[in-house]
């Protein structure tokens, strides 16, 4: 059983609606925003990333989609009824499940009372990328189509790979209990090809800044959701035959700037190469997202055919 709390407000100008609530799901109360209107399109974030990472973002897709954004399980205001019990790629998916719900019946989506909504969209990036692929296993025909920007899922590689893909963030953790968020950004931005010093950018883009709670959320990824990651059963064989009788059209995708060698680029490529496809490009490298929101926004409408 799911109950909703929230709030309706119109952005001043623009005559979109905005919905910010919890929804109360088994094991946590997920903190949410919807805005715009159109079909459902949700976006998972990588990383520590909630919602507010995606502030640059959400308001060049609200002019054409309903875009719902969340905090996962245990980061900022998703809290857990039990902080001590692990939290699995498994919860994600299904409350990523129990939210799209929620914003079919908050936007109309679902058309009769007690009917089901129309199959989603989603764009999940890197860790949101993985959920999305657990969603498609676990929730068959909830997702209409899936944007999987170089997901963090390491059995999609062979087993060298796979195993060089699990002790790198195993390095990672074992940096980050060492010597904290410190000791372990820089191991962070090796893995993922990342230079914040010298990455492009677009303009004006709003100062994410490295507050304690954003730097909790840090903490938590790293010392409770990499192991989701690396302990996740999830393997090619069950995705292809996901894909296959789900109805789900999944679209690979790695950024344009990626160095090849990275590990989330090369489940990308790994995730096309089992489903007979081709990756998609986006702008800029792993975090391209939040780096260029604006290209990020013009490439999903150019994919998701709006």
């Amino acid at each position: 059983m799911t109950t909703t709390t929230g709030s309706m407000t119109t952005t001043a100008g623009s005559g979109t609606t905005a919905t910010e609530g919890t929804l109360d799901v088994p094991g946590a109360t997920l903190h949410y925003r919807l805005a715009g209107n159109g079909p459902v399109l949700l976006l998972s974030q990588s990383g520590e990333g909630d919602a507010d990472r995606t502030v640059d973002l959400v308001p060049h897709l609200t002019d054409t989609f309903t875009v719902v954004t969340y905090d996962r399980r245990g980061l900022s205001r998703s809290t857990l009824d039990d902080p001590a019990r692990p939290v699995t790629m498994a919860d994600h998916a299904d409350d990523v499940a129990a939210l799209l719900a929620e914003a079919a019946r908050i936007a109309g989506e679902d058309g009769t009372v007690g009917g089901a909504p129309e199959p989603a969209l989603m764009a999940g990036f890197s860790m949101g990328a993985a959920i999305g692929l657990q969603v498609l296993a676990r929730h068959p025909g909830v997702l209409g189509t899936l944007v999987a920007h170089e997901p963090v899922l390491p059995n999609l590689l062979p087993p060298p790979d796979r195993a060089e893909h699990i002790a790198e963030l195993l390095a990672v953790r074992a940096a980050h209990a060492a010597g904290g968020a410190a000791a372990a950004f820089p191991a962070i931005a090796r893995h993922l090809g990342i230079d914040p010093r010298h990455d492009a950018t677009e303009e004006g883009l709003t100062p994410q800044p490295m507050t304690p709670r954003r730097l909790a959320n840090f903490d938590f990824f790293i010392g409770t959701e990499f192991t989701a990651v690396t302990t996740d059963g999830l393997g090619p064989a069950e995705l292809a035959a996901a894909a296959r009788h789900s109805g789900t059209r999944v679209l690979p995708a790695t950024g344009r700037t990626t160095r090849p060698d990275v590990h989330t680029y090369r489940c990308a490529l790994a995730l096309a190469e089992l489903l007979g496809t081709e990756p998609v490009a986006f702008p800029g490298g792993h975090n391209g997202n939040t780096a260029f929101p604006r290209a990020t926004a013009r490439t999903l409408k150019a994919l998701l055919g709006r």
